[in-house]
């Protein structure tokens, strides 16, 4: 299984710009909130086990931008006329964070940041390609400044 998740999470990552240029509003408002729901949910349970202080700092900096991005997101939409829906995990989201349940101590840890990098090329590519490619202007606007955020947190990812 460990083998096959790489993969697939790089298939995914290779079709992410594809699919955030065809997004609609009410897409990208769903994908947008679906990817900050998994960063906080995932975020805070490995707060509750890890030692490490590196990623206790990083999660508690993702539990904070990711309500910011949400918020912005909201507000964003509701200019925009899109009316969101509560976020949902989708099933890959899903099958993440019961890895992490399932994980312990380090090993956690270890699957926590490799999960951040994934995630947030996933989420830079739908921001990115929202900028670029969207169709609502404060959606669009919403999305370039989100953008920069999603790469200084791989930025930081890079360095743990």
């Amino acid at each position: 299984m460990k083998r096959v998740l790489p993969i697939v999470a790089f298939a995914t990552l290779l079709a992410a710009p594809a699919v955030a240029q065809q997004t609609s509003p009410a897409g990208y408002v769903a994908a947008a909130g679906a990817s900050d729901l998994y960063e906080k949910t995932s975020s805070q349970l490995v707060l509750q086990s890890t030692k490490d202080p590196k990623v206790r700092s990083f999660a508690q900096g993702m539990i904070r931008d990711h309500n910011k991005s949400t918020a912005m997101v909201k507000t964003a939409a509701a200019k925009a006329g899109v009316k969101p829906k509560p976020p949902m995990l989708t099933p890959e989201q899903k099958d993440m964070v019961a890895q992490l349940r399932t994980a312990t101590g380090t090993a956690r840890d270890q699957a926590y940041l490799a999960q951040q990098k994934t995630a947030h090329q996933q989420a830079l590519a739908l921001h990115q390609g929202y900028a670029n490619d969207g169709s609502a202007a404060p959606l669009k606007t919403t999305a370039a400044q989100i953008a920069p955020v999603v790469q200084h947190h791989i930025d930081m990812l890079s360095g743990m």
